[in-house]
């Protein structure tokens, strides 16, 4: 039985091992479901087992990076999220992707509530920022329905852009007016 670092309704989210190498090909290495991801590449086995190194190295660093999202009931991972810091950049940035036969079924917006709230009550970040592919309609729908709120554009050097989501721990005043 794994120890979670949360837990919601349906999902468990812990460290990656070098276990999960199969479930995170079988996620990042879908091209279809990379598509919107970075430059849109699926990863090969190899970028995987180098991903699982430098998430390894992140929790040493920060104490949390991509957790393994799995069914509570089985333990199946069903994908990944978790709050990284690209090029070690202060600000985080929260990430998910799930295997495409976990799709539609509100598992990523249970995972990104979750993983705010952990990040939240055990890290005190001030803010938290999503990067989108503004043609990634459902990804945008299911930061807004975690909680997050949609920003601009921000323009990158090859001319595209990228849709801006923001998350911030909410103040006493925000709390009181709930």
């Amino acid at each position: 039985m794994s120890v979670w670092l949360f837990e919601t309704a349906r999902l468990g989210a812990r460290p990656p091992t070098a276990d999960d190498l199969a479930a995170m090909v079988a996620v990042y290495g879908d091209a279809e479901a990379m598509r919107y991801v970075g430059d849109g590449e699926a990863l090969t086995a190899e970028r995987c087992q180098e991903w699982l190194a430098v998430i390894e190295q992140r929790y040493a660093l920060k104490g949390y990076g991509m957790a393994a999202l799995c069914r509570r009931s089985d333990e199946v991972v069903l994908g990944f999220c978790g709050v990284v810091h690209p090029e070690l950049r202060p600000l985080g940035e929260i990430k998910y992707a799930l295997a495409r036969e976990h799709w539609g079924q509100g598992y990523a917006t249970e995972a990104v509530r979750g993983m705010l709230e952990y990040i939240a009550k055990n890290f005190s970040p001030t803010q938290i920022a999503a990067t989108v592919n503004p043609a990634h309609l459902r990804s945008q729908q299911v930061l807004s329905k975690a909680g997050m709120l949609k920003g601009g554009l921000r323009a990158n050097a090859d001319g595209s852009f990228t849709q801006l989501f923001w998350w911030r721990e909410p103040t006493e005043a925000d709390l009181q007016s709930v």
